[in-house]
């Protein structure tokens, strides 16, 4: 639910329909892929294209592969029997066909092993450097998302309780405490410490 305005360079977007926003150049990889399971590698990459017009749709898969070759391997493979992996690749793979100028990833690490998860966070990386894409991504796991970060956003209870920049979050000692599980005397926490914490009271 909305609450106030959401602007886009200036201009209010809330309440406009998707595809109109998605022209606009914002484009959204939901939590869970949402791939569709019937369709192969390809044509879930192609719907991607569905708000451009005058595609080359051979350049333009090209680009994808280029980032993702695993998804060329499997190009005429039904979705649904790729792995969790190569789902999210398909979903984001089909994001960056619809020409976005902000990419939005909710969750992208889920479910997902931490070999997988760094290659994708890496390929990300190179699509912001290589084309100038910002990325807005929403993250549980701290330490992958702050390996490519340049700016971050901590919240808690829906609110923002501390910000900053990669290096600044890196070096915040609640930040290693609570979300990176680095003990104030060095060393790791446990999961069960890190889980069991009490918030400092900047952060109530």
């Amino acid at each position: 639910m909305v609450r106030g305005e959401i602007l886009y360079r200036g201009e209010p977007i809330h309440g406009r329909p998707p595809e109109e926003i998605v022209r606009l150049g914002i484009v959204q990889v939901l939590e869970g892929r949402r791939v569709f399971k019937h369709l192969t590698v390809e044509e879930n990459l192609k719907v991607g294209t569905l708000t451009r017009r005058g595609v080359n749709l051979k350049e333009e898969l090209d680009r994808i592969y280029h980032y993702f070759p695993r998804l060329a391997e499997l190009r005429h493979r039904l979705a649904g029997y790729c792995s969790g992996g190569e789902q999210q690749m398909i979903a984001i793979g089909r994001a960056l066909l619809a020409k976005p100028r902000l990419l939005l990833l909710d969750e992208p690490s889920l479910g997902l092993a931490p070999l997988l998860v760094r290659e994708i966070f890496d390929i990300v990386a190179r699509v912001n450097a290589e084309e100038g894409v910002t990325v807005l991504v929403v993250e549980q796991n701290a330490r992958v998302a702050l390996s490519i970060a340049h700016y971050g956003y901590i919240m808690e209870s829906g609110r923002i309780v501390l910000e900053g920049d990669r290096a600044y979050l890196l070096e915040n000692p609640d930040v290693q405490e609570f979300y990176l599980g680095v003990a104030k005397e060095g060393g790791r926490k446990s999961f069960k410490e890190v889980k069991a914490y009490k918030r400092r009271k900047r952060f109530m």
